[in-house]
C-alpha cells in the first residue's frame, strides 16, 4: 500500500497547502523578475503569453520538480471521453557520456503531440488523420501527481486537432469566458463602473457528492466493477426513509478517507472547505471555494482523481456514478456560478439596498433572459445516460429549467416591471427563545433544493449537472448564453441612452430595457415545488421546454440556434458543436449497450444458477417431507410459486436480449431505440431479478446485497 502524504496538523496548513503546484507563490521565489512580470500579465489580464520565456519558465519549473522527486512530465488534458489523459515522458535524457541529465526544454512545456484520433472526436478525426497538440495553460498552474514513489509534473493543456478544432474540455471554456468578459466590461462602462477593471472572470465553486463502498464488496458486484452502478438489487428494509444519515456523525473509516483526501487536495492546491454525510446511507459531499471557472474545472477533475486513488488506500471505492443504488438519493454536481471583476468584485452580489443597484439587477436580468432562451440547451448539456435516472425524482431537480429568485429579488422585479422600484425586502432577526442562544440574522428569502437553477444570495446553482460530469461544458454553456444576453442588453442600454445621456435618462433607459426584459422572460422565473405535478402543467402552459430525457434533450446540441450561438462567440466552430452532439450519443448508446450485456450475463452466469439450486434444495425438501409420510402443501406451493418467479426472470432475460439485438445506423434512432424499447426491458429484467433476490437463501445469492454496500463500513 503506497504511503500517503503527511496528515495536515495544527499549524502545518502553511507548509501543505500548494506545496505540490508551481503556484505565483513559487514562480516569484524562483523567476527572474521580468519573466515572473509577463507571465502574471496572462494569468492575471489574459494578455498574450510572450514565446520567449518559455525556456526560463520551463527550467525554473524542472529545477522545482525534480527537487520534490519528480521523474517525468506530463501534459495533462481533458478530451472528450469526460476523464483526464496523460503520457508520461522522462525527464532524464542521456548525456552522451553514459551518464544523465535532467532536460526539460520551452517546446516540451509549451506543445506535446498525442494521438487526436484515438480519443473521441464526432468526425472530426478519422483513423488516419492522427495529428493533434497539447498547448500549455498558463494560467492553471502545473502541479505534481504522486502515485506512491511515482512524482509526475503535470502540466494542464488544452488539446486540439491538427486543423486547429478543439478536441477538449478546456479550450472550449476558455474561449466561452472571454466572450462573457467582453460583453460583461460593456455593461460595466455603460454604468461607469469600470474604473481600474480589465478583465471579468466567471467563477465556480462545484460541490462533488459521491457514495463510499468496501473494496472487497465493491469486486463481488461486477456491475459496480465495469457499470459503476447496481443493475440489480432488491431494498434494503431500511434505506433512508428515517433521514438519519444526512449530516450525521461521519463514520471512523470514512473520516480518516476524508481526511487522507483531503491532505492530498491541499497539497496540489484544491480548495476544499466542506465535508459531510450527504441523504443518502453510503453518500457523502466534498465541496471547494470559489475559483475561477477554467481552474476550478481542472480541480474539480483532480479531485474526482483524488477520491478514487485515496478510497482504494482505505479499502474503500469511491462511487461517482449519478445513480449507482436504486431506491435511493443519486449523486449530483452542484454548479455554483458567478462573475467578478478582476478587482475582487462580484457581479451578481446584491448588496444591502439592491433595488438601487441598477448594475446588479442588469447581470441578473441576463441571466434570466439567458436561461429562458437557452433552457433547452442548459437541459441538454447535462444530458447523459447516468444523470437520467435522477432528473425529474425527488433527489434532484426537474428536467424543466426554471430559475428561483427568492422572496427579495421576485418583489424587485416585481417592482421594476411597474415602476421604479422602491424598497429591498429585509429578513429582519430571528429570536431562537432562548436567552443563552444568540438571536440569528434570517435571509430574506428561503432556499429551494427542487429549483435546477437557484440564486443562492450572490451566486446561481444549477443543480442538475451530474456527478460523474466535468463542469467544463455545462459552464462553457451557460457563460456563452450569458454572453449573448449580455451583449443584447448592452446594445439596448447603448441605443436607448444615446451618447453622454443625463443621469434623469439613463435611468430611464436602464429602467425600460429591465422592465421588457422581465416581461418577455419572467416565466422561466418559478419559486415553488418543482417536484409538483401542478408545476409541470403550469410550465407547460407557460411553454417552457420539457425535454424528459437524454434522447429528447440531444438533438437540441446541433440545432441551428445552438450552432449559430456558439459560432458568434468564437466560442464552438460548427463542426466542432456537431462533433459534440455525435459524441453524446454515442456514448449514451455504448453506456446502455455495456449495461445491457453485463446485466444478461450476470442473469445467465451468477443468478439464475443461484435461483436454480435454491429451487433444488425446495424440491429436495418436497421430497424428503412427503417421503416422511408429512403433509408439505405449503412447501409445494412455495416451490411453485418460486418457479414461477424463475420463469418470470426468463421470460425477462429473453425480452432484453431480443430488443438489444437491435442496431441502427442512425446515431441517435438506435439511442431512441434503447431508450423506448431495450430500458423498459431492462426494468422490467430487474423488478423479476429483485424479486427472487428476496426468496433464494442469503447463503446462496451469488453478490453482496444492498444492505452490505450501503451500511457496511
Amino acid at each position: 500500500m503506497p504511503d500517503a502524504p503527511p496528515p495536515i496538523t495544527a499549524g502545518s496548513m502553511d507548509t501543505i497547502f500548494g506545496v505540490d503546484t508551481f503556484s505565483k507563490h513559487v514562480m516569484q521565489k524562483r523567476l527572474p523578475k521580468a519573466v515572473y512580470k509577463s507571465l502574471l500579465r496572462t494569468i492575471d489580464h489574459g494578455e498574450p503569453l510572450d514565446p520567449h520565456i518559455a525556456d526560463i519558465v520551463a527550467a525554473s519549473m524542472k529545477d522545482w520538480a525534480v527537487e520534490r522527486g519528480a521523474t517525468h512530465f506530463t501534459h495533462w488534458f481533458q478530451p472528450l471521453t469526460g476523464l483526464t489523459a496523460e503520457k508520461h515522458d522522462s525527464l532524464v535524457s542521456p548525456d552522451g557520456m553514459g551518464g544523465g541529465i535532467y532536460n526539460f526544454s520551452g517546446a516540451d512545456l509549451t506543445q506535446s503531440e498525442p494521438d487526436a484520433s484515438s480519443f473521441p472526436s464526432g468526425g472530426l478525426r478519422a483513423t488516419f488523420e492522427a495529428r493533434g497538440y497539447t498547448a500549455w495553460d498558463a494560467t492553471s498552474p502545473a502541479f505534481l501527481n504522486r502515485h506512491g514513489t511515482a512524482v509526475t509534473l503535470s502540466i494542464p493543456t488544452g488539446f486540439v486537432s491538427w486543423t486547429g478544432e478543439a478536441l477538449d474540455t478546456k479550450i472550449p471554456l476558455l474561449r466561452s469566458m472571454e466572450a462573457l468578459a467582453k460583453q460583461a466590461i460593456r455593461i460595466l462602462q455603460f454604468f461607469g463602473s469600470d474604473g481600474g477593471i480589465t478583465r471579468v472572470v466567471t467563477t465556480v465553486g462545484p460541490e462533488q457528492e459521491y457514495f463510499l463502498v468496501d473494496r472487497e464488496l465493491f469486486y463481488k458486484r461486477p456491475d459496480l466493477v465495469t457499470c459503476e452502478r447496481t443493475l440489480f438489487g432488491a431494498r434494503p428494509p431500511k434505506g433512508q426513509q428515517l433521514d438519519d444519515h444526512y449530516f450525521g456523525a461521519i463514520p471512523a473509516r470514512v473520516l480518516a478517507f476524508m481526511a487522507d483526501a483531503e491532505a492530498e487536495l491541499f497539497r496540489v492546491g484544491v480548495p476544499v472547505k466542506t465535508r459531510h454525510n450527504e441523504v443518502a446511507p453510503g453518500q457523502y459531499e466534498i465541496a471547494p471555494l470559489f475559483e475561477t471557472s477554467h481552474i476550478a474545472s481542472d480541480h474539480q477533475m483532480v479531485l474526482m482523481e483524488i477520491l478514487r486513488r485515496v478510497a482504494e488506500r482505505h479499502g474503500l471505492k469511491a462511487l461517482l456514478h449519478e445513480k449507482p443504488f436504486a431506491g435511493v438519493n443519486g449523486s449530483g454536481k452542484h454548479n455554483n456560478w458567478s462573475m467578478a471583476t478582476d478587482t475582487g468584485v462580484n457581479l451578481l452580489d446584491p448588496q444591502d439596498d439592491t433595488h438601487t443597484n441598477m448594475q446588479f439587477l442588469t447581470f441578473l436580468c441576463a441571466v434570466i433572459r439567458a436561461v429562458d432562451i437557452h433552457a433547452d440547451l442548459l437541459r441538454a448539456c447535462i444530458a447523459a445516460a447516468g444523470n437520467d435516472h435522477r432528473l425529474g425524482a425527488n433527489e434532484a431537480p426537474p428536467a424543466i429549467i426554471s430559475i428561483f429568485l427568492g422572496d427579495m429579488l421576485t418583489d424587485i422585479l416585481n417592482q421594476v416591471e411597474q415602476g421604479l422600484p422602491k424598497r429591498t425586502l429585509k429578513g429582519g432577526m430571528l429570536d431562537l427563545g432562548a436567552s443563552t442562544l444568540p438571536d440569528l440574522p434570517r435571509h430574506s428569502g428561503d432556499r429551494n433544493r427542487t429549483s435546477p437553477f437557484a440564486f443562492t444570495g450572490n451566486k446561481f446553482e444549477f443543480r442538475a449537472v451530474g456527478s460523474t460530469a466535468s463542469v467544463a461544458w455545462p459552464n462553457t454553456v451557460l457563460n456563452t448564453i450569458v454572453a449573448e444576453s449580455l451583449d443584447y442588453l448592452a446594445s439596448e442600454l447603448e441605443k436607448a441612452a444615446g451618447a453622454n445621456p443625463s443621469a434623469a435618462r439613463m435611468q430611464a433607459a436602464v429602467l425600460g430595457v429591465l422592465k421588457k426584459t422581465i416581461k418577455e422572460h419572467k416565466r422561466v422565473c418559478f419559486d415553488g415545488d418543482g417536484y409538483s405535478p401542478d408545476w409541470h402543467a403550469e410550465a407547460a402552459r407557460r411553454g417552457l421546454p420539457h425535454l424528459r430525457d437524454s434522447v429528447d434533450a440531444f438533438p437540441v446540441l446541433k440545432a441551428k440556434k445552438t450552432v449559430d450561438l456558439f459560432k458568434k462567440y468564437g466560442v464552438l466552430t460548427k463542426a466542432e458543436v456537431e462533433s459534440r452532439y455525435h459524441i453524446a450519443v454515442e456514448k449514451y448508446v455504448k453506456q446502455l449497450g455495456i449495461e445491457v450485456e453485463m446485466m444478461i450475463t450476470m442473469t445467465r452466469t451468477m443468478i439464475l444458477p443461484a435461483a436454480l439450486r435454491h429451487q433444488t434444495l425446495l424440491a429436495a425438501a418436497v421430497t424428503a417431507t412427503e417421503n416422511a409420510g408429512v403433509d408439505c402443501d405449503d412447501t409445494v406451493k412455495s416451490l411453485e410459486a418460486f418457479a414461477g418467479l424463475v420463469t418470470a426472470v426468463r421470460t425477462a432475460l429473453v425480452v432484453v436480449e431480443t430488443t438489444a439485438a437491435h442496431d441502427d445506423d442512425d446515431p441517435l434512432r438506435h439511442a431512441t431505440h434503447f431508450r423506448s424499447k431495450v430500458r423498459p426491458a431492462m426494468a422490467t429484467l430487474r423488478e423479476a431479478v429483485d424479486e427472487l433476490e428476496t426468496h433464494v437463501a442469503a447463503d446462496l445469492w451469488p453478490m453482496p446485497t444492498y444492505r452490505e454496500l450501503l451500511f457496511l463500513k
